[in-house]
């Protein structure tokens, strides 16, 4: 596993072009942000994301799957939301939340079908500038962990997850507090998990 070491979570035009470059060829990662460290792999490739499924254990047909945005803009390419969640993102992003919204046709081929997608737009300039530059949305998920020590430390991150993924992105320290999940599905948000995010 490929580990490129990230600065105050902010890579250099090099890193950046290179993490584009290996994503765009179907390679996986992990990559810390505004919560816990997440696996993440471009969203644009069914082959990244079953893989990335695979190694979390999820089901991708019974999971809802989420994905990092640059911008609201970004977000409302793939997501469909009336204005009192444009003013919800617009309040409490970027930061700790994951929106479920309806999904647009637009939506990447591996997410065809699917009646809801995960909205991110984490307050983290790494995640930001990887997607800004990519042009298009990560696919993301937290990591697996089963001792706080290993979601927090990125030295452990690194030796658990060694030869599972294709790079690591080392940061600052992680937490173990994951995003907050708000389905903006129905008529009035739901919070389905309480995580870092408080919402007002």
């Amino acid at each position: 596993m490929k580990t490129m070491k990230i600065w105050n979570n902010e890579a250099s035009d090099r890193q950046l072009s290179e993490i584009c470059r290996d994503l765009e060829n179907g390679q996986t990662m992990i990559m810390p942000t505004d919560t816990l460290y997440g696996l993440a792999c471009d969203a644009l490739n069914p082959k990244a994301i079953e893989k990335i499924c695979r190694l979390k254990g999820i089901n991708p047909d019974k999971t809802n799957l989420s994905i990092i945005c640059s911008s609201i803009s970004m977000a409302a390419e793939y997501a469909r939301f009336d204005n009192y969640a444009f003013r919800l993102l617009k309040d409490l992003t970027p930061g700790p939340f994951t929106f479920l919204f309806r999904s647009a046709p637009t939506l990447p081929k591996a997410f065809k079908g699917r009646k809801t997608v995960g909205i991110r737009i984490p307050d983290n300039k790494l995640c930001h500038d990887i997607v800004e530059r990519l042009g298009h949305p990560v696919m993301t998920t937290s990591i697996k962990y089963t001792d706080s020590d290993y979601a927090i430390s990125p030295g452990l991150i690194s030796e658990a997850y060694d030869n599972m993924v294709d790079f690591f992105l080392e940061g600052e320290d992680g937490e173990t507090e994951p995003s907050t999940i708000v389905d903006c599905t129905g008529r009035e948000p739901e919070i389905v998990r309480q995580g870092k995010g408080i919402l007002e």
